[in-house]
């Protein structure tokens, strides 16, 4: 006999680990090549969480894209960057900011760490950008297979990480 579970259904809450201190205030599409942020750890995180990450080349940073209205979210299926010459895809097959938890994430370069003040290079947040979670990046978290996506995707990407001119 099989018995079912029914999941429990948790609230879930988060609360920044930090805050993005970057040139950019707002979201923009491309040219993210080169540009340095700094991650300040809040109050309540010991600077001492920090310790070792140096000795990682890179840090994933999971943040909140909290200048997303919520009217803004996307459940469903559209065209990236409203562009109709590429084909409408699910939210979830794409990394467009409209997500409906707002939750971005982006691997970059680990420059410094100055006690609670973690420095990266080519992290495509805002200033103020509240910071869920910093992971060092391990290569056997990478893909073990090799990572294929469609020509639609790479013609997005041509220019998001060029150098701002």
């Amino acid at each position: 006999m099989k018995v079912q579970v029914q999941p429990v259904k948790a609230k879930v809450q988060v609360q920044p680990v930090g805050y993005v201190e970057a040139l950019r205030p707002h979201a923009e599409d491309d040219y993210w090549g080169g540009e340095e942020a700094c991650i300040t750890l809040t109050d309540e995180i010991e600077p001492d969480a920090l310790q070792g990450l140096i000795h990682f080349s890179h840090a994933e940073v999971l943040f909140l894209m909290h200048q997303v209205a919520p009217s803004k979210i996307v459940t469903g299926a559209r065209h990236p960057r409203n562009n109709d010459s590429w084909p409408a895809v699910g939210i979830f097959a794409q990394r467009g900011k409209n997500r409906p938890n707002r939750i971005g994430s982006t691997i970059c370069r680990v420059v410094r760490v100055e006690g609670r003040k973690l420095f990266v290079a080519e992290l495509d947040a805002i200033d103020g950008t509240p910071v869920l979670d910093i992971k060092p990046v391990m290569v056997e978290f990478l893909p073990r297979q090799e990572v294929r996506q469609p020509a639609w995707s790479h013609e997005l990407m041509r220019e998001y990480w060029l150098p701002k001119e």
